[in-house]
């Protein structure tokens, strides 16, 4: 079992080395300049220069590479006596700090959290503007797979129940819709009909935040209304996921002997389906929610964007329309640790439920 785990988590952390590899490679290759970006079009190539020399993009690239992965390894090397060196380290950005191997006179192996440095356009720390942000993100997740899974289970026993009937079909419409749907193009529909369309009669706002402060700046009022409008539209395509498997494994599960046995001692179809059938159809239903609860944190950010939900996406957007180019691959990063924790988390799960797979 620890041999499976240290196996996939290895896998793992190769995906996110490749993950940030390709990010960098691309912002270094895709035509454009942050020092730009910072100081204006009309800014004096003096000015420029200078603002180039201070993010460190005067340097090679294939330096800028390593330094960066410098920065983002909890192992790295660091400079003890030149502060104008490759690898010096600052320690007070750096932290925690500790040594590990020195090498010579001048350089040490230490050990560090791993640095994802400042924004182009506020000098802010990267940390504190994705960890900012990731509460906002992590709740409209939450409400919308806990919405999905609980209208999803009822829709699938509801089509399970009345199969081959009108509302079986209806439900296989909706959902195969549902499906399809695209993330971005659900927002502008969703937002355009229930805010603009229909705004007097749902009193819903097309942007919004959790928490808003009033015009008189009386503090943060809690506006749970914000959160239904990208919360449904980030929970259809997962709800009518769930929907459909229910649906078959439920089917297949009330094809089974054993249900069979449950009918001829009396029981009454409520019975059966709530004590014998549910809860043995649920098995593929929660694995595949736990898959989708990862995806959401991919998928959130043009819903973030258009609903004015200021978590990562938000964030990330506002990012590539700056070139801020710290902050994307910050927030890239982010999202890629959350997909792999999770499949690893359900990887684990599947491997104790079933040993083949460790094989």
């Amino acid at each position: 079992m620890l041999k499976y785990i240290l196996r996939r988590l290895l896998y793992g952390i190769g995906i996110l080395f490749g993950v940030a590899t390709l990010i960098f490679v691309l912002f270094n290759v895709i035509p454009g300049d942050p020092a730009r970006m910072v100081l204006g079009q009309r800014a004096d190539s003096v000015s420029v220069a200078a603002v180039h020399k201070d993010l460190g993009l005067d340097k090679p690239v294939i330096i800028r590479y390593l330094k960066y992965f410098n920065d983002l390894s909890p192992i790295a090397l660091f400079n003890t006596e030149n502060k104008l060196g490759f690898f010096y380290l600052d320690k007070n950005i750096y932290k925690p700090f500790k040594q590990i191997l020195p090498i010579g006179k001048s350089h040490e192996i230490v050990l560090k959290m791993p640095y994802l440095r400042r924004s182009y356009q506020n000098q802010r720390d990267i940390s504190q503007i994705i960890f900012g942000a990731l509460p906002a993100t992590f709740i409209l997740a939450l409400v919308s797979i806990v919405f999905a899974s609980l209208v999803g289970i009822g829709l699938g026993i509801l089509s399970a129940v009345n199969y081959n009937k009108w509302q079986d079909k209806t439900l296989l419409t909706i959902t195969s819709l549902g499906m399809s749907l695209p993330s971005f193009f659900a927002a502008i529909l969703i937002g355009w009909l229930f805010a603009f369309v229909l705004g007097n009669y749902t009193g819903l706002n097309l942007t919004g935040n959790l928490y808003e402060i009033d015009d008189f700046g009386n503090g943060g009022h809690l506006m749970l209304k914000n959160l239904i409008l990208p919360a449904f539209t980030l929970g259809i395509r997962p709800l009518s996921v769930v929907t459909q498997l229910t649906r078959n494994s439920l089917l297949d599960v009330l094809s089974q002997d054993y249900i069979r046995t449950a009918y001829a001692k009396g029981l009454s179809e409520a019975q059966v389906i709530w004590r014998h059938a549910l809860k043995n159809a649920l098995n593929p239903v929660i694995t595949s929610i736990s898959g989708w609860f990862a995806s959401m944190m991919a998928g959130v950010i043009f819903v973030e964007y258009i609903f004015g939900w200021k978590g990562l996406g938000y964030v990330m957007v506002s990012a590539l329309q700056n070139f801020d180019l710290p902050v994307v691959m910050g927030t890239v990063l982010l999202i890629s640790i959350v997909f792999i924790f999770v499949n690893l988390i359900v990887d684990i799960l599947y491997s104790w439920l079933d040993p083949r797979i460790r094989i």
